[in-house]
């Protein structure tokens, strides 16, 4: 099992460099893309981005500060397709409201892009070119313009264009062309797309300073710990060295979100080292914690001072959640998402989902155990300590499965990221969530000068053994040969020759 899971981490580095060859970003390049055929249209799509309205500015003059802007973009056929005339290839740029403007049917059929000869006898169209209406909520919206390919010319260039947005929206791009003649054809360039804040997409804007936010968090609750921690230092346990490191991590981890984000947003293109840092130490984080919650369950350190046959287990668990999850974590925050179908990412969902119910099913177990034996002992504050503990992984469970419902439910009814403004809470919710309940660990075992107290010890364990051996030890009921009075025993004496002491001895006695 040990050279298996060596095995899987030695391809784990080859797992980063490929989800790291193209990066989500406000700059969307374009390297090659091939069209797609999407019903009767050929499709590539530029992108998505929840975009804020401009600022209104009184300079005309001055460039406006939300907008999309096309830069140099390329659109390449073969060679031997360069003596036939073409039609055009379209750039649609539509806010998620105006979606219906797009494409239409005739006589209720089934919908098409591109205008087909049933539509074209109506007369709402002509026919191989693209169908749209314009919108009666957004004047002057979808924005659609193109380019065609010259006789002998293998490539064409869309003239440069900047889009100004001044309605907040999901907006979205795509390349759109009906001719089957140009099903090779390649886009390359790029896009650039611009909130009035900076380059960082509407959805993830307001989580820089979310992680601002919980850095400051982490930094008051770290000034707490580790005060506690030198002026107690003789007296820590070893599972306060554990919550010392998961709290280092933690402030690593939200410093290294926020440099992630402000980078992001300053030059528009997503900073991959820094990503994969704060993917890699909030994983250590998650799988630490996780860890330590399980042992503490077991009541490692309380009331057994080792895991024994346990412990290699333990390991292997933490080691699969480990890969499982920086693998998850590196595709959802640094290869293109949009590269990915919906079972792609199931796949890489589920073995977490699932390792985290095993680690919940576990944790509660040993707690159960647990408590079960400190109540056996009468370790009455030890047992108080694991009850606060087991209250509040049940109300952190609870909240959690009632916020997966509620993500369910969200997702779920926000197909086209309608919602996009409030999407950044879901991963919010997370971080909150686990910073509570380290809150909570950090309360119960903070370093104190009874710290002691809450150690194993031989010696109770001892006492606690010779307790119960002395209330199992009933007094046996003697016959009534074995009863006899105390004269009858003075009598038995003396009738032996036993008693040679002066009665008034005896009175005494």
């Amino acid at each position: 099992m040990l050279s298996r899971f060596k095995s899987v981490t030695a391809f784990l580095p080859l797992v980063v460099f490929l989800l790291c060859v193209r990066i989500e970003a406000s700059v969307h390049e374009y390297t090659g893309d091939k069209f797609l055929s999407k019903g009767n249209a050929f499709v590539v799509h530029g992108g998505s981005e929840g975009l804020y309205s401009s600022i209104p500015n009184l300079n005309e003059s001055s460039p406006p500060d939300s907008f999309i802007r096309f830069e140099k973009i390329i659109f390449q056929r073969p060679g031997e397709l360069s003596n036939f005339s073409s039609g055009s290839i379209h750039a649609i740029v539509f806010e998620v409201d105006d979606r219906e403007t797009i494409g239409g049917s005739a006589y209720g059929g089934q919908r098409a892009v591109c205008c087909t000869a049933d539509l074209a006898k109506l007369g709402v169209c002509t026919q191989g070119q693209i169908i749209h209406r314009p919108s009666t909520n957004n004047p002057g919206w979808p924005q659609v313009f193109g380019v065609s390919f010259d006789v002998d010319k293998v490539e064409t260039i869309l003239p440069p264009r900047s889009i100004q947005i001044t309605k907040s929206g999901m907006y979205n791009l795509y390349f759109i062309h009906c001719d089957p003649n140009l099903k090779e054809v390649v886009v390359k360039g790029k896009t650039v797309w611009k909130n009035p804040t900076g380059y960082l997409p509407g959805r993830m804007a307001p989580l820089m300073n979310f992680y601002g936010y919980m850095s400051l968090g982490f930094v008051v609750l770290g000034i707490f710990w580790f005060s506690q921690y030198a002026r107690y230092w003789r007296e820590v346990l070893p599972l306060q060295n554990c919550v010392t490191i998961v709290i280092t991590l933690g402030m690593f981890e939200m410093a290294l979100w926020y440099f992630d984000y402000a980078e992001f947003n300053e030059t528009g293109v997503r900073p991959t080292g820094i990503t994969v840092w704060a993917v890699t130490f909030g994983t250590v984080k998650r799988t630490v914690s996780w860890l330590i919650i399980l042992m503490v369950s077991m009541g490692y350190g309380v009331v057994r001072p080792t895991l024994g046959g346990l412990t290699s287990k333990v390991i292997m668990l933490g080691a699969t959640f480990f890969v499982a999850s920086e693998v998850l974590e590196l595709v959802e925050n640094v290869g293109a998402i949009s590269d990915l179908s919906g079972k792609a990412r199931l796949f890489f969902i589920l073995p977490v989902a699932i390792l985290d119910a095993f680690f919940i099913l576990w944790i509660f177990t040993s707690l159960s155990s647990t408590l079960n034996k400190l109540q056996a002992r009468r370790m009455l504050a030890k047992l108080d300590i694991y009850r606060k503990f087991t209250n509040a992984l049940a109300v952190a469970v609870v909240v959690s499965v009632g916020w997966i419902c509620y993500e369910l439910y969200f997702k779920s009814n926000d197909i086209y990221n309608e919602q996009w403004k409030n999407a950044w809470i879901i991963p919010a919710f997370w971080q909150v969530l686990s910073f509570s309940l380290l809150c909570v660990i950090c309360a119960l075992w903070a370093p104190s000068q009874n710290s002691m107290r809450y150690a194993y010890s031989d010696d109770a364990s001892e006492e606690f053994d010779k307790e119960d051996t002395l209330t199992l030890i009933k007094p046996s009921l003697l016959t009534t040969k074995d009863v006899r009075s105390p004269t009858e025993f003075r009598s038995a004496e003396s009738g032996n020759g036993l008693s040679h002491r002066d009665p008034e001895e005896d009175k005494t006695e």
